[in-house]
């Protein structure tokens, strides 16, 4: 992978910069679609890509693991034939859903044996095949397995995880070396900073991550329930440590004015299911504030949902018709909503790079943000 930083923001530490992978060019900053099983959720490969647009999209190995399963992964020729996606992929190691699995779990310093949540089998992650198992899915970013701790978190429970983490990466990247790669193109290592709430770990943390060498870094363990504004503090501390010539990826962050105020602190790339969640539960983001296509007051209104929408829903059916649909509980409404929500996370990402490029993405933020956060 090539990283190259190409302009930052005099009043804030935005960057824009391009990564250049086997798949393709990925222009940052970058929001991700999740597609956790090899979909993203109602969106038809087609839809993603000539109206949603990401140069990547995110996998889970965890779920791909237990379905379809490595062979036929493996015999499909990877991830990408599988799934219909020319484009870039990054796969999650399955550390968060670890930390959502916390009742059917068992942590020790070999690994963690879970449960299926598909018939209850039992199931052994270790770092080195979790390596192996990225290889195997294919993906072009891969992550460590690392433990996302919870929030809250005690002190000495954070550390112990964090000092566990740190372990883990090791027996990662000394098992990667060995393993040859697969499908004919390479794939890029991400390390994971933990830490929790705690400003101390995470520096710590930063600092032992940045001196892994690896060709991109990843912040874990936030957007679990903290306040944004510890969220924000702890982004600052490493991105203040991670080095600024890698890209630096905030996993499962957030709503649209998080990911702003995020890349105001350095970081490029993120993933979250709230676009598409959110979407099937009738929210709609927009640049005005955000809209429940489910209230009375949009019935009869004939409107575009979103005139300034970037993909076909956008101008093709009115806020009536959409509501309608959810109303009448049909599938169509789902859709809509998450062509829409997806459509926007990229349109905004795209915009905060032209405004880093143009010199004024500090205004444009702060404007942003006032807007975005009404109840319209």
């Amino acid at each position: 992978m090539k990283f190259t930083l190409e302009k930052k923001d005099p009043q804030s530490k935005a960057r824009a910069a391009t990564m250049v992978t086997d798949h393709g060019v990925i222009e940052t900053p970058i929001f991700m679609p999740v597609g956790t099983v090899a979909s993203v959720k109602g969106v038809h490969q087609r839809e993603l890509k000539e109206e949603i647009n990401p140069d990547i999209i995110l996998g889970n190995t965890y779920h791909l693991y237990l379905r379809p399963k490595l062979d036929i992964l493996e015999a499909a020729g990877g991830l990408h034939k599988f799934m219909g996606w020319d484009r870039n992929i990054l796969t999650d190691s399955g550390g968060y859903q670890v930390y959502s699995l916390s009742a059917n779990r068992k942590i020790k310093e070999e690994g963690v044996k879970f449960k299926s949540h598909i018939d209850g089998s039992y199931h052994f992650f270790t770092p080195e095949n979790v390596m192996e198992i990225q290889r195997t899915i294919g993906a072009d970013i891969i992550m460590a397995f690392d433990e996302c701790t919870p929030y809250p978190c005690d002190y000495n429970y954070a550390k112990r995880s964090m000092h566990m983490t740190h372990r883990w990466l090791d027996r990662c990247m000394s098992h990667l070396e060995k393993l040859p790669f697969k499908y004919g193109y390479e794939q890029t290592f991400f390390p994971i900073v933990q830490g929790s709430t705690y400003k101390d770990l995470r520096k710590q943390s930063a600092e032992y991550i940045a001196n892994a060498g690896a060709e991109g870094n990843a912040i874990g363990g936030l957007s679990v329930g903290e306040p944004a504004e510890e969220m924000y503090a702890m982004t600052e501390v490493v991105c203040d440590i991670l080095p600024e010539e890698k890209p630096r990826y905030l996993m499962g962050v957030g709503t649209p004015i998080n990911i702003l105020e995020n890349i105001a602190l350095g970081v490029d790339m993120f993933d979250c299911v709230m676009p598409t969640r959110n979407a099937r539960n009738g929210m709609l983001f927009t640049a005005h504030g955000t809209i429940n296509i489910k209230n009375k007051k949009w019935e009869a209104d004939f409107s575009p949902i979103d005139e300034m929408g970037i993909t076909f829903v956008d101008t093709e059916y009115s806020k009536a018709y959409l509501r309608h649909l959810f109303a009448a509980n049909e599938y169509l409404g789902k859709q809509i909503a998450t062509i829409h929500n997806l459509g926007f996370y990229l349109w905004l990402t795209r915009e905060a790079r032209k405004h880093i490029i143009a010199g004024d993405f500090t205004e444009w933020k702060n404007m942003m943000v006032k807007q975005m956060d009404k109840r319209l």
